[in-house]
């Protein structure tokens, strides 16, 4: 997808959201009931700061252009203001630090998925150095054995000679 249309989905998710939570929410009985609403306004959220933080301009045709600028702002800051709106909606809902507690678990949980990353790279690259020392002694070993049974077949030779 190019960005420009990224980040036009990343608009229409984020504002789709809003919408979602901002109907379902004075029904829910828990948070749980507008869980996937909220996915996807941190999905889109997450759309729109990436594409406005985006310095390359690889297949933007006018990323300098005012109107261009004034969008990525303006979309930015739209989202910020909708986000704080949502966030009151769900505390007077669900009660004061409802919304605090949602994005401390959420950050909690992308730090531990990335230490899990990161743990399951170094566990891959230890795996790979060991593979690489035992190949390394196998074929030292491989090497001895065939220098000892060229060394023994010269020798019988030599022996063997009249």
């Amino acid at each position: 997808m190019e960005p420009i249309s990224t980040a036009l989905a990343g608009i229409a998710l984020f504002k789709s959201a809003v919408d979602g939570i901002k109907s379902a929410i004075g029904t829910a009985n828990d948070v749980g009931e507008i869980a996937g609403f909220i996915d996807k306004l941190f999905e889109g959220e997450k759309q729109v700061q990436q594409r406005r933080n985006q310095q390359s301009g690889v297949g933007v045709g006018d990323q300098f252009g005012v109107s261009s600028v004034a969008r990525e702002v303006i979309d930015a800051k739209l989202a910020q203001e909708q986000m704080q709106e949502i966030a009151t909606m769900v505390d007077f809902r669900f009660g004061h630090g409802t919304w605090r507690s949602i994005l401390d678990e959420r950050a909690k949980r992308i730090r531990e998925a990335k230490e899990a990353q990161a743990e399951t790279r170094r566990l891959k690259r230890k795996q790979e150095k060991e593979a690489a020392e035992n190949m390394k002694q196998v074929l030292m070993i491989s090497g001895a054995v065939l220098a000892a049974a060229a060394f023994f077949i010269g020798m019988i030779f030599i022996i063997s000679r009249p």
